[in-house]
This record gives structure tokens, sequence and C-alpha cells, in this order.
């Protein structure tokens, strides 16, 4: 289902322009207009969720198999050396649009990118505190 004023359902549903890489009955993947990385390109299903908690089950599943499959064309098609999956969930994490996508971004050696910021490092005791919440 689509939602009306999603500007991601609009160009999933090829109403919008856009540079496509991949297309069939769930999902288009695009190039980014903003691309970190030469290849840099989206996985957008067609059906609308906002993020990652309201995606169904099996759109999920079939998610990561077509970012496989599209990641290992982009690794040998553009000489890629290593490839990131990155999909942010709510504003605090960087989400700017409220549909579910997920980012592709071929990786080159000295290409300069830090996807994963700035690690900090935790003691053995406030992993485990942390275990503890997360598990229950």
């Amino acid at each position: 289902m689509k939602a009306d004023n999603c500007i991601f359902c609009k160009i999933a549903a090829g109403e919008i322009p856009s540079k496509t890489i991949y297309e069939d009955e769930d999902f288009r993947a695009i190039l980014d207009l903003g691309p970190v990385t030469k290849g840099h390109a989206l996985i957008l299903p067609k059906s609308h969720a906002a993020n990652l908690f309201e995606l169904p089950e099996d759109v999920a599943s079939k998610v990561m198999v077509l970012a496989k499959k599209l990641g290992a064309q982009m690794k040998e098609n553009l000489k890629a050396d290593g490839l990131n999956l990155l999909q942010n969930n709510g504003e605090a994490a960087g989400q700017t649009v409220l549909h579910f996508h997920l980012h592709l971004i071929p990786r080159y050696e000295n290409d300069g990118q830090h996807i994963m910021g700035n690690p900090k490092e935790a003691t053995q005791e406030e992993l485990a505190e942390i275990q503890k919440i997360i598990i229950g």
C-alpha cells in the first residue's frame, strides 16, 4: 500500500523519475541523489512502511536477499573493495524520509568515508548491564 504524501512511495511506483538499477514486483532500487560513494543506491519497498519496526517480516527477508544480489553486482561491476549496508530508523538515527529504505554503499580503499562514526570503549561491566537491560 502506498502512502499519499511519501516521496519514496512515488519513486518506488515510478511516478517520479529515478535512476533505477533494479525493479521487481516488491522493490525498486535506485541510485541515491546524494551519493556517499560511487554507486550508492537505495532499495525501496513498493509497499509503505515507515521504518524497520513496521516492515512485514517477509519483506524484511526479501530485502536482505536483494541486498546480497545487488551488492555482489556492485562489487564486481564497480570494482568496489567492500560494501556497507545502512538502514536508519527514526530521526535520532538519521532517518530523513519516513519510508523504510536500505542504503547499499560500495566502498573503495581510501575513499575517505567513515560510516561507523566514532566508536567508544565500554567495560565488561557496562556491557553486562546493557545486556541485562536488552534481554530483560
